[in-house]
């Protein structure tokens, strides 16, 4: 029965073939190979031929390949660092080629497609000398820091945060709002390469856009070769920045993504409710469940707590102790550990989420994770099922380039050849994506018009005349332009900036404005109410709470977290308002003081006043720079200032993060675990932290 049933499919196969459908045929291939695996069946000539046929050629089974099998599986092998040897499939190996002959390419493939391959077999086969690597988000940042330190760490210096000193050789990592601390450090870069690079269209993503624009703008002046990878993208529109690239479509699936409609059979909430416990129920394996927004996410933790059993599995035992004793004993998070189920959003603690993600990939970890758009967006994970519960991203309705960006988390490589995919709602209507990338008109007058006026038109440049004009005035010089030239300006808002400049020219309530420098809190209040001001409706919370929540963040350093929260009860403000406030301050508010600090040193600079003091804090949550930037590594502040307490590796004074990295190498784990008092868990997480940073053997990178 089993040998008649691969006959046919294969015949099928072929027919495809035949007629030039190969996405047909791969797919019909890829549920064949899923037959073989359920089965315990051993591939036939017949089946290798087919996945040689299709590409698939990392699937070949070398014990049952023919010759002619084995020589294209050797002859389709690459070092991708470390020398790890992987066989790409035809489209990886197609793009690389592009890449080896110094092509500069702008490409869409499909979530599953391996793109990291191609990236780390490039830099191990040319060797380039600086590579920038933009990332949207500090989490993929981390994800991709990790793999490519265990490859190439002794052979470049692998930079992720702001202010590090460049090395002869260097692979820069970081989302684009750091991007601008190098550019004017980085005289050449060998290649570009920008990951999700449809979030450069306002259409796609209005936050970031705007900085990740004149990113590539100002890296792509100074680059060789550039490469833009995104998803589900039909056509790419012309546009001065992707000029002279070549666009490259590819639908080219390594898993077969199965859809269940079971939104049709649901009437009821009630129903909705019992066909994501059935799902759940039918079997032991990962699952993503994409809430759609922050809202869904609290509704189905309810559900998911009061409707599921406690998973006896000592590492979440230990995890949900853990977050219960580091974090908060009344936050539903440990709760729902218990049962395993994780919550995956943009607030956390940038540490917590990395742990979430390790636990998923744990045999006996975590089942589920619960998740807004952050799990697309910030960590390159899959799972066998992915359930879509709610057609909306935050307050609007999901759109058909984000569905298929979230469904193609199911499935994985090697691990499960059909992602099944369980729809609640209504899915969006179906549409080919066509990225536009418009010219923002705040990014175009931030530009130099003289160095920039190939890409700019004639209004934009009669825009940024008279805005420096009307900036001229308020300062009373031309070093307006100066500084916008020189990166400066954390924000490219020019309204914003000129608020700020004709509020520090006319209002005498800036003054005082040293006193946040200051060690004495109870001075900070009007100042920091006046600074909340410039952007009302952007802190997520009223003035005076925020002001409250910063003054006791500033102790950060000697209160846990647990105690401050006890202080902060008064002011209603939960364990998950505290990841979204401390965001607030390391990101949104830090950006506004730094700007203000340029433009009072320039416009009332007789005051004498710098905020850079200030600045640091708020922008390491008031921690030491190397404690808060560890936690990018994995490794969480609860840890860290252990460690650094106990004086086992200094993080404090005259360090940075590179030399702590080095003296962490220069111990090990068993010698932390017998210096200071670690739980169970802080054993887990200390040893997840010291796999991704320790170096390949120096012999190995040749």
């Amino acid at each position: 029965m089993n040998t008649d049933y691969i006959f046919d499919q294969c015949h099928i196969i072929n027919d495809f073939l035949i007629d030039g459908e190969d996405n047909k045929a791969r797919e019909t291939l890829i549920k064949l190979l899923d037959f073989h695996e359920e089965n315990r069946i051993d591939y036939s000539p017949i089946i290798n031929h087919m996945i040689r046929e299709t590409g698939l050629f990392p699937y070949l089974d070398y014990k049952t390949s023919s010759w002619e099998e084995r020589f294209i599986q050797e002859a389709f092998k690459v070092d991708v660092g470390n020398n790890d040897f992987k066989t790409l499939h035809r489209e990886q190996s197609f793009l690389l080629k592009k890449l080896i002959n110094n092509k500069s390419i702008a490409v869409s493939a499909p979530t599953s497609f391996g793109k990291s391959f191609v990236i780390d077999a490039f830099i191990k086969i040319k060797k380039p000398k600086n590579v920038v690597i933009i990332v949207p988000t500090i989490a993929l940042t981390d994800e991709t820091r990790r793999r490519l330190y265990k490859k190439f760490a002794v052979e470049y210096k692998i930079i992720t945060t702001t202010e590090s000193e460049l090395a002869e050789k260097n692979i820069f990592i970081f989302p684009q709002e750091r991007a601008f601390y190098y550019v004017d450090k980085i005289d050449e870069v060998d290649i570009l390469i920008v990951d999700e690079f449809y979030k450069a269209s306002i259409n796609f993503d209005k936050d970031r856009a705007p900085d990740l624009i004149k990113a590539i703008i100002q890296f792509g002046e100074k680059s060789k070769q550039k490469y833009f990878l995104a998803p589900n993208i039909s056509y790419l529109n012309e546009n001065p920045f992707t000029k002279g690239m070549e666009f490259i479509k590819m639908d080219f699936n390594t898993v077969f993504l199965e859809k269940n409609e079971v939104y049709k059979k649901i009437k009821t909430q009630e129903d909705k409710t019992n066909a994501l416990l059935e799902i759940l129920q039918r079997k032991e394996t990962k699952t993503l469940i994409y809430a759609g927004n922050f809202t869904q996410i609290d509704e189905l933790s309810t559900v998911l707590l009061s409707e599921k059993s406690n998973i006896n599995y000592n590492l979440l035992d230990h995890f949900s102790r853990w977050l219960e004793k580091n974090y908060s004993y009344n936050w539903i998070l440990p709760k729902l550990i218990k049962k395993g189920v994780g919550i995956h959003n943009s607030r956390l603690h940038r540490s917590l989420s990395q742990i979430q993600i390790k636990l998923f990939e744990e045999p006996k970890g975590i089942r589920e994770i619960v998740s807004t758009s952050s799990i697309i967006e910030g960590v390159n994970t899959s799972a066998e099922n992915v359930i879509i519960w709610l057609n909306k991203n935050g307050g609007s309705n999901l759109n058909d380039f984000t569905y298929k960006n979230i469904i193609g988390r199911g499935g994985r490589m090697f691990k499960h050849f059909i992602g099944k995919i369980y729809i609640l709602d209504r899915p969006p209507k179906k549409q080919e994506t066509q990225l536009d990338l418009p010219f923002p008109e705040n990014v175009a007058t931030s530009l130099d018009k003289d160095k920039h006026n190939n890409i700019l038109t004639s209004d934009q440049v009669a825009k940024i005349i008279l805005q420096e004009e009307e900036m001229n005035e308020i300062f009373g010089n031309d070093r307006y332009k100066e500084l916008k030239n020189e990166n400066a300006f954390q924000n490219t808002n020019y309204e914003l900036l000129k608020t700020i400049a004709h509020s520090l020219k006319t209002d005498s309530g800036w003054n005082g404005l040293g006193y946040l420098n200051g060690k004495d809190r109870t001075k900070w209040d009007r100042i920091l109410y006046k600074v909340l001001r410039l952007q009302p409706g952007n802190w997520d919370i009223g003035y005076t709470n925020f002001v409250q929540f910063i003054k006791t963040l500033s102790y950060n350093w000697n209160k846990t977290i647990p105690e401050q929260l006890r202080t902060l009860d008064q002011y209603e403000i939960s364990i998950d308002d505290f990841f979204q406030l401390e965001k607030n301050v390391t990101y949104k508010l830090t950006s506004l003081l730094r700007d203000i600090n340029v433009l009072q040193k320039e416009i009332i600079p007789h005051k004498h006043y710098d905020l850079s003091d200030f600045i640091r804090w708020c922008s390491h949550a008031f921690l030491p720079p190397v404690i808060y930037q560890l936690e990018e590594y994995g490794l969480p502040r609860t840890i860290s200032i252990k460690i650094h307490k106990n004086n086992i590796v200094n993080l404090i004074n005259d360090t940075n993060i590179h030399n702590a990295i080095e003296d962490f190498n220069n111990i090990n784990v068993d010698f932390i675990k017998n210096k200071i008092d670690l739980d169970e868990f802080d054993i887990y997480i200390l040893e997840y932290f010291y796999d991704g940073i320790r170096k390949p053997e120096v012999g190995m990178i040749m």
